[in-house]
């Protein structure tokens, strides 16, 4: 059974030879074949060397284009440094006065340097291991999106003072997204990932007024493009779980300190579940012992349904043995045949 037909049963709840392993890669990646962060951000071949040098080295189910939050917003016009070996850095919001909002000029997938970098990136993937590994683009949910061309801190006060408004960017970020997410599958993606972290910070009646339904808008599209589609909230989303179930999405990333059997309870048939133990507590800083006790946990209490993953990104710097634990602790769970 190879990756594609492990990810396809899992998600259907067919019998797999293991649970499949949906682990986030990034800065780990770039570091592991001993490229600069900001090679790994801008040139799709460095992204795609060391997703699929990792993908061997750790026993992976998904090639991922996952980056950064930037890709969107740069070819919307913001300014993004890239230090040589750090994370990209936006020092200046693109909109600070609503009359910005009205010389916003959308992106195009197609021609945008940065959005058409990932497109690059996915038709590098499915060239080299198209059905044989799912292959994962991403895009920005709408708020998050608000966010990085606005500022976080700018978004939440324009919850609000100016919640109008507010609408009116989300209508322009959404549109942007969802032909993001289009064009990505027509390159080859089999998933589309939204990561919308911002989403965990609000509460849950502005969630389900500025966040929910964009996220909806956005996998509608993915499955008219025959796609599925991946959800991730970065926190304790908690207070959510029950709308996050309502999104659309046909997996649901949950962070560490989420209750995983409360998760695998709201989601039930909605989604599968995806996580989720601590990746540096158990990842970065456990022994083997420890990440193959979380990770069989894990497998155990997420349902049959469930994909392995650390709650969030593997952090720079995890031992490898931590990582070869969680591959041998997947290899060795009983449920992994059920």
């Amino acid at each position: 059974m190879n990756s594609y037909d492990r990810f396809t049963h899992r998600l259907h709840g067919g019998p797999v030879d293991r649970v499949p392993n949906f682990d986030i890669f990034m800065t780990f990646a770039a570091h592991y074949i001993g490229q600069s962060l900001s090679r790994y951000y801008l040139d799709h071949r460095v992204l795609v060397e060391a997703n699929l040098t990792v993908l061997e080295a750790f026993d992976l189910d998904i090639m991922q284009t996952i980056s950064d939050p930037y890709r969107e917003a740069a070819d919307f016009g913001l300014q993004v440094e890239f230090p040589e070996d750090g994370l990209p850095i936006s020092k200046l919001p693109l909109i600070t006065e609503p009359g910005d909002l009205q010389r916003l000029v959308s992106p195009n997938p197609y021609t945008g340097r940065r959005m058409s970098d990932r497109l690059e990136a996915i038709q590098s993937f499915q060239q080299q291991v198209g059905k044989k590994v799912p292959v994962m683009g991403w895009v920005e949910g709408a708020l998050a999106e608000a966010a990085d061309l606005r500022s976080m801190t700018a978004v939440l006060t324009d919850l609000y003072d100016r919640p109008e408004w507010l609408v009116e960017l989300l209508e322009k970020c959404v549109e942007v997204e969802i032909a993001f997410a289009r064009a990505q599958v027509e390159a080859g993606a089999d998933i589309i990932g939204l990561g919308d972290a911002v989403c965990s910070q609000v509460s849950p009646k502005m969630y389900r007024q500025f966040g929910l339904p964009y996220e909806q808008r956005i996998f509608a599209a993915v499955h008219e493009m025959g796609a599925i589609a991946r959800l991730h909230i970065c926190g304790n989303t908690t207070r959510i779980l029950a709308d996050m179930a309502e999104s659309g999405a046909d997996i649901i990333d949950i962070d560490w300190m989420v209750d995983i059997h409360q998760a695998a309870d709201v989601f039930g048939e909605k989604a599968a579940l995806c996580g989720n133990f601590d990746p540096v507590a158990v990842m970065l800083q456990g022994t083997p012992d420890q990440v193959e006790q979380a990770v069989a946990d894990c497998v155990q209490w997420g349902g049959r349904r469930s994909f392995s993953a650390a709650g969030c990104e593997i952090p720079d710097g995890t031992p490898h043995a931590n990582l070869l634990a969680q591959a041998r602790a997947l290899r060795e769970a009983p449920s992994a045949t059920l």
